[in-house]
């Protein structure tokens, strides 16, 4: 059974955006049973410390699988679809195009979105930050603009739901303290779609379960 790394404890504003939920979200899609160990300070959960020895940079998720021990979440997700042969499109041509969509996901979509949120999140009322977030909105706007367009009249990124549409999603959501994927109908609409996903109730309840018994 594949072992999931979660945190114990986080701030309300992260609750439900920590990057495991993207690793419960592939594992419930692909129907992989799974268990999670979580990780903190105290109450049974895994010191940090010791976590380290398998992430060596503190961060989740990570997972193991027997003795096989991954991080990053793009690299689990990636692993848990070719593991479980669903999630990466039905032909090579299609899991060509999942798998590029995963990488736009989190290298064209998700630094001008994480960038927005630090601004947001951590530096709200700080001179630099207010001076900075015009150009950062501009920036996301950008990049959701050519994402819409890409998504009109398609329900999911490369024909059936898949892998690339777990990440995108997930890095939508960082967005949430915001009305700016509101802005986009097709983006909404299509963020809607993913989250009415058995599977992604599934995965999220499990995420904020940790949560209210911490």
């Amino acid at each position: 059974m594949i072992n999931c790394y979660a945190f114990a404890a986080v701030p309300p504003f992260a609750q439900g955006l920590v990057r495991d939920l993207r690793v419960r979200w592939a594992l419930e899609e692909a129907g992989i049973p799974y268990r999670v160990t979580l990780v903190g300070d105290g109450g049974g959960a895994m010191p940090r410390s010791d976590y380290r020895g398998i992430q060596p940079f503190g961060q989740i998720p990570a997972i193991d699988d027997g003795d096989f021990v991954l991080f990053e979440s793009g690299a689990i997700v990636q692993y848990v679809a070719e593991k479980s042969g669903k999630l990466l499109g039905s032909s090579a041509r299609d899991k060509a195009h999942v798998v590029q969509w995963m990488f736009a996901a989190l290298n064209s979509i998700e630094p001008a979105v994480q960038e927005l949120a630090g601004l947001d999140l951590f530096f709200a009322g700080q001179g630099w930050a207010a001076e900075r977030r015009p150009a950062v909105v501009e920036r996301v706007r950008g990049r959701l603009a050519e994402l819409a367009g890409r998504l009109d009249g398609r329900e999911y990124l490369v024909g059936a739901f898949s892998a690339a549409d777990v990440l995108m999603e997930s890095v939508l959501r960082i967005l949430r303290h915001t009305e700016i994927v509101e802005e986009q109908p097709v983006l909404a609409a299509y963020k809607r779609r993913c989250e009415a996903r058995p599977a992604f109730q599934n995965a999220l309840d499990g995420q904020m379960s940790a949560f209210k018994e911490a």
